[in-house]
């Protein structure tokens, strides 16, 4: 284990037990400044598994995220949020977890090491060829994500791996590696510390990117976002009403009369049709805001 790139001591912290708490906050600061810059050396590689992902989403597959401790959970925010967010189907986006829902919120660090379990959770939501299976390691050796992403690859899935170390040990299991060196923690071996903020800071760009592609983003605006309460009612008035040049009064009646479908309600004011037409504009053009209104040209 000594010799993973996360498992070994980082010179600049050896005597962070004894410095003062902004000292301290100083080291772990500058520490999680390089992150990014990590990522940025990867940027072609998860370029690579964001295409993947586009292609299964636009086939009807899912992305399903497989990870085990801090990577697990990070897998889960980043797949439940994107149904608020961009109005996913829910399980388009999709998570196995090692030892469940209850590791969640419990530690339970034996579970990783067990390559059936995740072998029964894929074989459970039956995963296909449409799907593509990515696989969350710090340490690039983990059991679990090894059984998933072998079982996933026998079923015809497309394959991913996350790493934060130069070298896995499961590159051979996946067609696409991404590779975030991040180096030595801050406290030895502790990766849900810069290890983990990478992890989270690529499942952005991969989520992201793949809604993007599907229309879920007009301008940098989030227009399928749903409208599940009063604050998100106003943010959607507002995009609107900025989107169109109309009056938020006028934008957030538009709004009700669609249902609260954003997209809807833009397509509908930009276009100067009534609801039903706007809404077979953006269900003939794929969703995308910018081709219905071109189309209705």
């Amino acid at each position: 284990m000594k010799h993973l790139d996360t498992e070994m001591g980082n010179p600049k912290t050896v005597n962070i037990d004894s410095l003062p708490v902004r000292s301290i906050l100083k080291i772990m600061n500058e520490e999680d400044a390089t992150v990014s810059l990590c990522i940025r050396e990867a940027l072609p590689s998860i370029e690579k598994v964001v295409e993947k992902c586009i292609d299964s989403y636009k086939k009807g597959g899912r992305i399903i995220y497989l990870g085990a401790g801090t990577s697990g959970r990070l897998a889960i925010v980043d797949a439940v949020e994107t149904v608020p967010t961009f109005n996913a189907a829910p399980g388009r986006f999709s998570y196995i977890m090692a030892g469940g829902l209850e590791a969640v919120y419990k530690s339970l660090e034996s579970v990783e090491d067990n390559e059936e379990d995740a072998k029964k959770e894929l074989e459970k939501i039956g995963v296909n060829e449409k799907d593509i299976v990515i696989g969350l390691t710090a340490s690039g050796r983990t059991p679990f994500v090894k059984g998933g992403l072998v079982f996933a690859a026998e079923k015809g899935a497309k394959t991913a791996l996350i790493a934060n170390v130069e070298n896995p040990e499961l590159a051979e299991f996946a067609e696409e590696v991404i590779k975030i060196v991040t180096g030595p923690e801050v406290i030895t071996g502790s990766t849900r510390l810069k290890a983990g903020t990478s992890q989270k800071m690529v499942l952005n760009m991969i989520s992201t990117a793949t809604m993007i592609k599907q229309g879920k983003v007009y301008g940098n605006h989030m227009v399928d976002v749903l409208t599940l309460n009063e604050k998100l009612k106003i943010r959607a008035t507002n995009m609107v009403s900025e989107i169109t040049g109309v009056e938020p009064e006028k934008a957030r009646k538009v709004l009700e009369a669609c249902g609260w479908k954003a997209k809807t309600a833009i397509v509908q004011i930009l276009v100067g049709v009534d609801t039903e037409d706007a809404q077979k504009l953006l269900d003939n053009n794929d969703g995308f805001i910018g081709k219905a209104v071109k189309g209705a040209e």
